[in-house]
């Protein structure tokens, strides 16, 4: 999917500051649909604040943070931002189809709909067979993979992945990448995955560079778009 130009986020001049200490300073930045960003620098360089900034989850201190397609921002849209943490947090008395499930029963959908849309997403992973198994049950692999149907079974025109393969091996880390990267294609979402290994962040079009909570754009395939 190369995107039609449509812009899912304007962040302008962005800051957030936790009490005496600067996670994100003076950010600008732009995506549109159809992106697939790398967020890349150094631990506790801002990648994670800006991801929550740009995913709507919290508010900068300064600046502002528009997404011109959601009016009020994601949190009045339930399901039109997809999240990825970097640990499933799946709910432990959940099945893998109810953990999936849960988010579209709250953003409003019938238990039918709900139960159709978590079923797809999950056969769309490749764990359609694992859909009564309980958190315990699955592998770190399997239960990444569940929080990404999660993700993206309300067909999400953003999805936004923090750091999701740092916990896993070599081999369960590039599978999981290569799933992410074709959901998303498959439901048309734009990718912002922050991470820090080289092998995702080559997979995507652009690579955003964090360092002291400040931004530096590189652009290894495609256009910049911010």
């Amino acid at each position: 999917m190369t995107g039609d130009g449509t812009v899912l986020f304007v962040g302008t001049g962005l800051g957030r500051t936790f009490g005496e200490v600067t996670a994100v300073d003076d950010v600008s930045c732009l995506v549109v649909a159809g992106d697939r960003i790398a967020v890349t620098g150094p631990s506790g360089s801002g990648k994670s604040t800006l991801l929550h900034l740009v995913a709507g989850i919290d508010r900068p201190t300064s600046g502002t943070a528009t997404w011109p397609r959601l009016p009020g921002g994601p949190l009045q849209h339930p399901g039109s931002v997809g999240i990825v943490f970097q640990q499933p947090n799946l709910l432990p008395d959940l099945t893998a189809l109810e953990n999936v499930q849960l988010p579209l029963l709250l953003a409003g959908h019938t238990a039918e709909a709900a139960a159709e849309a978590a079923a797809e997403a999950l056969r769309t992973l490749e764990l359609g067979h694992l859909a009564d198994r309980l958190p315990h049950e699955l592998s770190g692999g399997q239960a990444h993979r569940v929080a990404v149907a999660r993700a993206v079974a309300g067909r999400p025109e953003l999805v936004v992945a923090d750091e999701p393969t740092a916990a896993l091996d070599g081999p369960t880390a590039a599978h999981l990448a290569a799933a992410l990267l074709a959901t998303v294609e498959r439901v048309g979402a734009a990718l912002l995955i922050a991470t820090h290994d080289e092998t995702v962040a080559a997979r995507m079009r652009t690579s955003w560079s964090m360092t002291h909570g400040t931004l530096t754009r590189t652009t290894p395939i495609g256009a910049d778009t911010c």
